[in-house]
């Protein structure tokens, strides 16, 4: 099979960069989503250091390649992509080739669920897009940071291009240094990027994807029908293509399923309109998030830290209702029980994030609905939910009367859960307001 010179041009820079001697040995992270920038990008590294090894050369470099995993993939996505770096690992390992598998998550009370039903951020938006920081930018530079650490400094090699849009474009113009491969990273220090396919046209990518067989040895083509599922209905991609199966592909982007920046989820509602239909409850959950999202009733009328937040017109502003946040919950484990009975491997929240939601009500007052019973309710389990001992509990019965027993039943709570959360300040402060409150006797928002 004859290469193209753009692409073998592409591979030969590759080979030399990588050989480039530096005092560091710097490593090298590829973020890897499993789209097919991304797996462009690696294919044609992972072909750039095999014909080095071929060649005799050492490969003293090491090669990381690192996924960011929300927690809140789009679940056909999700599956595909864990296939996918099992399978690299294995073929790296195999091939002797210096290449290791990374996966990065959000800090537990950085979660989608834990911020929205946790502590009750409105979802995101254009002006407000806590997501990105807290659940891509973060879990990635903490990894980058740990390899800089070890190994003085990092090249992060990234899968943009030119011709993706506009916005990419001047995205690429604005880091690059004109005659140098390498740009200082924005954000990290003594972090180097590199984009070295971001002159690639997107028939170049789909010939790369289609004609190219996978190095590690995944079947591309599982990739090309996803993205042809899932191709939005006003576009189609111009692919090169190999045989009469490649004659069209879809260039849509896939990120959280749950994500209400977009206006709409193209690729998910065209991943339903092919088949998967188990996964319409989560489109119309998505879509009910963003119609609720400034609904007055189901906001505060002061943000977390108590700062006012009603407009000019008496409009709440603030973080969602603790009466709303329970309903998201519910409504999502009854989704979720819905979904497994379609695919039983699917958790569209996690046992840690509800037992952190559950600490988080806790410290914001709410001792009322536990995480716990809603639970029960929605998959018919009878778990108990004491958070004292039998014995305990009967002392405290017998000698203080019912207010103080829940009150007491109440700081124990908050004490015994702060180990859960990596923040843990700010415990003694809740143990003040629960006292406050309760002398009071008003009740939180």
């Amino acid at each position: 099979m004859r290469i193209p010179n753009r692409i073998n041009d592409i591979i030969e820079e590759l080979k030399d960069q990588y050989m480039e001697k530096d005092r560091y040995n710097r490593p090298w992270i590829i973020g890897f989503s499993g789209g097919k920038d991304s797996t462009v990008l690696l294919t044609l590294v992972w072909m750039a250091i095999t014909a080095l090894k071929d060649n005799g050369h050492s490969l003293f470099r090491q090669i990381y390649v690192v996924c960011n995993d929300t927690m809140v993939e789009n679940p056909v996505i999700e599956e595909y992509v864990t296939t996918v770096l099992d399978t690299i690992q294995k073929a790296a390992k195999q091939q002797g080739l210096p290449i290791t598998v990374a996966t990065t998550t959000p800090e537990l009370e950085d979660t989608f669920w834990c911020c929205v039903i946790g502590k009750g951020y409105p979802v995101p938006n254009n002006s407000f897009r806590f997501c990105t920081e807290k659940m891509k930018i973060k879990p990635t530079s903490n990894f980058i940071k740990k390899q800089v650490a070890a190994d003085g400094e990092a090249i992060v090699l990234i899968g943009t291009r030119r011709s993706e849009s506009q916005q990419r474009a001047k995205s690429v113009s604005r880091h690059e240094i004109i005659g140098h491969r390498l740009s200082k990273h924005p954000l990290d220090p003594n972090t180097y990027t590199y984009a070295p396919i971001k002159e690639l046209m997107l028939e170049e990518v789909w010939w790369i994807i289609n004609a190219i067989p996978s190095p590690w040895g995944f079947d591309n083509r599982i990739l090309f029908k996803i993205y042809a599922d899932a191709s939005a209905d006003d576009y189609e991609c111009p692919s090169v293509v190999t045989d009469d199966s490649h004659r069209t592909c879809g260039q849509s982007r896939f990120g959280c399923w749950v994500c209400t920046v977009v206006k709409e989820d193209k690729s998910m509602s065209s991943l339903i309109k092919t088949g998967i239909e188990w996964m319409k409850p989560l489109l119309d959950f998505r879509n009910r998030l963003v119609e609720d999202r400034n609904v007055s009733e189901y906001r505060c009328s002061t943000r977390r830290n108590g700062q006012a937040a009603v407009d000019e017109s008496g409009h709440n502003m603030g973080n969602y209702t603790m009466e709303y946040r329970i309903k998201l919950l519910r409504e999502l484990l009854q989704i979720q029980k819905e979904t497994q009975s379609f695919r039983s491997s699917i958790d569209l929240i996690s046992t840690q994030e509800l037992i952190a939601i559950q600490v988080i009500w806790y410290r914001d007052g709410n001792f009322s609905t536990s995480v716990n019973d809603i639970y029960n309710e929605v998959y018919g389990y009878n778990i108990p939910n004491n958070r004292i001992s039998l014995q305990e509990r009967l002392i405290l019965e017998k000698n203080c009367s019912p207010e103080h027993t829940q009150l007491i039943n109440e700081l124990l709570a908050l004490q015994k859960n702060k180990v859960l959360l990596m923040r843990k300040y700010g415990l003694a402060t809740d143990l003040e307001s629960r006292l406050e409150s309760f002398i009071k006797e008003g009740k939180p928002c």
